[in-house]
């Protein structure tokens, strides 16, 4: 698999958001649609200028996004299209070279996301009812 990963730019948010959008529409079938559209309205709002984000690509065509803060792993998505073929274990293994990533929380309703951190390492430490918007989802923190 020829990927390369860079850091993202404010052009990529349209390419970042289609990705999370189709990643979450698969995985987050627990989360309300107006919460889906007020997460779509402030990712690249407020998050994605205030986070240094990292894509992975193939042949320029991003697959998927990650960023961590502070040692903790803010966003792990990649595109439904290409999930199960290993972009987000090289992601993960890019971003905890180079970050000092060492804990993610975890949305309690997504038990494959909490299998994957498992398999990558992680336990759980943690739990809070709600999640880092003060929005009804519990959240399972994770340590390295």
């Amino acid at each position: 698999m020829l990927h390369q990963i860079r850091r993202a730019t404010a052009e990529d948010y349209p390419g970042i958001m289609e990705i999370w959008e189709s990643a979450v529409k698969a995985t987050h079938d627990f989360l309300a649609e107006e919460d889906f559209n007020y997460f779509k309205k402030v990712i690249p709002r407020d998050y994605l200028p205030n986070l240094e984000v990292y894509l992975i690509t193939e042949n320029n065509d991003a697959k998927g996004f990650a960023s961590v803060a502070e040692g903790n792993l803010e966003m792990l998505f990649i595109h439904n299209d290409a999930r199960g073929k290993g972009y987000g274990k090289k992601l993960y293994e890019f971003m905890k070279e180079t970050t000092g990533l060492t804990k993610v929380d975890v949305n309690e309703q997504n038990p494959q996301a909490i299998g994957f951190y498992e398999k990558m390492g992680f336990k759980k430490i943690g739990r809070s009812e709600k999640d880092g918007s003060g929005k009804d989802y519990p959240l399972i923190h994770m340590s390295l």
